[in-house]
């Protein structure tokens, strides 16, 4: 029976733009910066503005997308080792999430969590966020924040700091061309 989050039914959202963000926080992270560079993060406060309801909506999508990618790469990764992915990935995941309450309230660990799962087991996370209401204000940087935790958890699995990146951009290729 195919279910109403099946990612099937899911807008994959502006998947380039959501990359680039992500790509972004990764490379800041990797240079050991602490706080975000106040030109950078007003460059995508900017952005973000002239994107309208519409675009910020798409973006929205496109950050589910990657969350959904990765999450899928990870479990054939963990399949293929025998591990399960919710199990592998998700308890340190949300551990590291625990550790950062200035990016990631109490109340939004269950739903970044849910997220997580969702895609971990093949369900849309944007389609299965929908049935609890329009994304709120303060999901917004720990949406983004669970993202780019991810990534790194795939980078730190690959032993490359490129590779999450790297796998996107392929995918997408290999959309655009076929």
């Amino acid at each position: 029976m195919s279910s109403p989050c099946d990612p099937k039914y899911a807008p994959a959202g502006d998947v380039g733009t959501a990359l680039m963000v992500i790509d972004s926080r990764l490379k800041a992270v990797y240079d050991h910066k602490t706080d975000t560079d106040p030109e950078q993060q007003q460059m995508i406060d900017q952005f973000a503005a002239s994107l309208g309801p519409t675009g910020v909506d798409a973006l929205l999508d496109g950050v589910c997308t990657l969350i959904y990618m990765l999450m899928k790469w990870l479990r054939t990764a963990c399949e293929d080792h025998d591990k399960d992915v919710i199990e592998y990935s998700v308890p340190a995941l949300v551990a590291t999430m625990r550790m950062m309450p200035r990016t990631f309230r109490p109340e939004v660990i269950p739903t970044m969590a849910g997220l997580l799962v969702a895609a971990g087991t093949g369900l849309s996370p944007n389609l299965w966020r929908a049935q609890y209401g329009r994304w709120t204000e303060a999901e917004m940087n720990p949406l983004e924040a669970t993202a780019v935790l991810l990534a790194e958890h795939i980078n730190r699995i690959a032993d490359d700091h490129d590779f999450a990146t790297r796998l996107i951009t392929d995918a997408l290729s290999s959309t655009d061309q076929g």
